[in-house]
């Protein structure tokens, strides 16, 4: 039964277990516009040591920030809606693109496949 399961299925399998562990662990996290891009690096970091991690890219949106951050306090909380994510994948010949961004139609972070291809081919 293992001859059905290949490289593509444990890519993606890789790809969404990337996402959602960056989505649950970072989302409620204290931010404020100083603090914003070490927190981005620190996502990127983090995220970047787990296996078959080939690239990370990781962007806050600083003007949701603004219009988040209380006043008495100075900072806001990260939200779903503030990730702008793209993470590569690689498992053996495969590589897989996938993002988290937030869909202004379904208002929803939304993660998603971008690309999937051989990496043999690249």
């Amino acid at each position: 039964m293992n001859d059905i399961i290949n490289d593509r299925d444990n890519a993606l399998f890789e790809a969404g277990i990337k996402l959602g562990a960056l989505y649950h662990q970072f989302t409620g996290s204290p931010v404020n516009l100083r603090t914003v891009k070490s927190l981005e690096t620190a996502i990127q970091e983090s995220i970047s040591v787990q296996p078959f991690v080939k690239d990370i890219s990781v962007y806050i949106d600083r003007d949701i920030i603004r219009s988040k951050i209380n006043g008495e306090f100075g900072y806001c909380e990260l939200e779903g809606r503030m990730l702008d994510v793209k993470i590569t994948i690689e498992h053996n010949s495969i590589r897989a693109d996938v993002s988290l961004a937030f869909n202004q139609e379904l208002d929803y972070p939304l993660m998603k496949i971008d690309k999937i291809y051989s990496s043999d081919l690249s």
